[in-house]
């Protein structure tokens, strides 16, 4: 079993979003990270990151979305291109796993037409309220025909104990994580952005961003846990992390 780690594409923000002390004037960039797990029964991609389409016309994939959260990679830095450099297309994807819908994470879902989609019952519910898209859900990033596994505890994907998604709850009332154990490699916490930065976890700094804040202290407190048992966290966004691990076609395994 083998596990890449793939470019979502890059993002500029305010600082203070995730540091909420840092002046409000000064921003930070913020790569965008996805998972390929080729595990024995089935290639499961853990986030789809950003469309194609987003930096070269932002505003009209986001909207107003994109004038906060501002695309910064240049075209052909997404899943798909990924992928295509490791020899797969998206038909060759068994399962994609949202960690939650927001559309930086779940960009190019509609690629992979069959694939199976794990996703929580609460993030679901919460995307398809009325109001979905002042909460940054955008229904024409994440809304498809494909078979939908509505997720509702700790679910082992094959029941091997090797991928297990793990709600994770606080930046958005159903955001996931997934634990990856691989062959030779440590274990891994893919946590998407119940950890966007390290600081989040090491200093417990609540982004602004977060949907409930003691939801999102319990899932920390979660990861910590899963973190002294031996697994690698994997933040969300973490440029330093990002630039220190292997990625593409050096994969862990």
């Amino acid at each position: 079993m083998k596990m890449h780690l793939l470019s979502g594409g890059r993002l500029r923000m305010r600082k203070s979003i995730y540091l909420p002390d840092a002046d409000r004037s000064k921003t930070i960039e913020l790569p965008v990270s996805c998972a390929l797990i080729r595990h024995p029964q089935g290639n499961v991609l853990f986030d789809t990151g950003c469309h194609p389409s987003v930096p070269e016309d932002p505003q009209a994939r986001w909207g107003g979305l994109a004038t906060t959260v501002v695309p910064i990679m240049q075209p052909g830095d997404n899943v798909v291109t990924c992928l295509a450099a490791l020899g797969l297309d998206p038909a060759d994807i068994d399962v994609v796993v949202c960690s939650h819908l927001h559309p930086d994470h779940c960009g190019c879902n509609a690629f992979f037409r069959k694939a199976t989609f794990a996703i929580h019952a609460r993030e679901l519910e919460a995307a398809r309220a009325p109001d979905a898209d002042a909460s940054g859900y955008l229904a024409a990033e994440w809304v498809n025909d494909r078979l939908i596994d509505k997720i509702a505890s700790e679910h082992d994907l094959f029941g091997d104990g090797r991928i297990v998604l793990i709600p994770l709850s606080g930046h958005t009332p159903g955001s996931m994580g997934a634990r990856v154990v691989l062959n030779r490699s440590d274990a891994f916490l893919l946590a998407s952005d119940t950890v966007s930065l390290r600081a989040t976890l090491d200093e417990e700094i609540i982004p602004r961003n977060t949907w409930n804040a003691d939801e999102l202290v319990r899932s920390l407190s979660e990861v910590k846990c899963i973190e002294a048992q031996g697994a690698v966290v994997i933040c969300g966004h973490d440029a330093a992390q990002w630039a220190s691990l292997r990625k593409g076609a050096d994969a862990y395994d």
